[in-house]
């Protein structure tokens, strides 16, 4: 069994009107390589005729954007001309690889008329012979993405193979991700080989795993020292899960750019002032 190294909560960081929650990076934890970023927005409720999400175009270079869209509606664009509308339970993906201009904002209609709203973003790093790869974008709903009952849990794959289950997006590297819904004393065991970085964030409820218990808003931490581990339902719970093998190189990182390099992230923005990332 894997053990618990360390629980990180969360820290709040408000973005405006828009409650944030930041697990990864935190106060002790730079990042579980090779995932970089963990934002949790929300869960809130906007009012009719609200301003909406503050997140109109940017840049971003050498990794890739996973978006989860618990409640509410997420309006994605980009440069490469990709768009869409996700609702509630579906997901984004996006590989920035050597750039993108996007923009990830509320649709006219949750703007006039409110409602809940809830988004994980996570930042998964890239490879240096991948960062500056051909910039791609897959926009998954509820109805895309499968779900497999296993002790209690619903899991929802959406990349790898999840109890015989494969997910929808074939993400350029061996990265492997899916929510969990446990019911309440619900128990469900999971395998993930040695060598391999878990992602474990309790996005929801109460879990129990290596006799510590992990409140919603917090992030699990487990050693390498096994190739399972078990969860427990305090209450009913939902949970990011996830497992990549570390990339074990430089990560060098500015606002929305992140390379191997000091010179790589100057070009970046070379590159953006002059309107070579689109």
């Amino acid at each position: 069994m894997r053990t618990l190294k360390r629980l990180h909560a969360a820290v709040r960081e408000d973005i405006g009107e828009l409650i944030t929650r930041r697990p990864l990076p935190g106060p002790g934890i730079g990042q579980l390589d090779p995932f970089l970023l963990l934002n949790h927005h929300g869960p809130q409720v906007y009012p009719p005729g609200n301003a909406g999400l503050p997140f109109g175009p940017h840049p971003h270079r050498g990794f890739e954007t996973v978006t989860f869209i618990l409640h509410g509606q997420l309006e994605h664009r980009d440069s490469g001309g990709h768009e869409s509308v996700i609702g509630a339970g579906g997901v984004q993906w996006m590989t920035a690889g050597r750039g993108v201009v996007h923009s990830e904002l509320a649709p006219r209609e949750f703007l006039e008329r409110g409602g809940e709203l809830e988004i994980l973003q996570l930042w998964v790093n890239l490879p240096a012979r991948m960062k500056m790869t051909e910039p791609r974008y897959s926009g998954l709903q509820a109805a895309d993405i499968p779900a497999v009952t296993h002790d209690g849990a619903i899991v929802r794959p959406v990349s790898g193979e999840w109890l015989g289950q494969v997910g929808p997006i074939r993400p350029l590297m061996d990265v492997q991700l899916a929510t969990v819904h446990l019911a309440r004393g619900a128990t469900a065991r999971f395998a993930v080989p040695r060598g391999r970085t878990v992602l474990l964030y309790v996005v929801g409820g109460e879990l129990r795993i290596d006799a510590h218990h992990a409140p919603r808003f917090t992030l699990v931490e487990l050693n390498d020292d096994g190739d399972e581990f078990v969860l427990q339902a305090h209450e009913d719970s939902t949970v990011l899960l996830g497992h990549a093998a570390p990339l074990d190189e430089p990560v060098v990182a500015y606002g929305p750019f992140v390379m191997n390099t000091r010179e790589e992230i100057h070009q970046a923005i070379r590159d953006y002032q002059a309107g070579r990332l689109g």
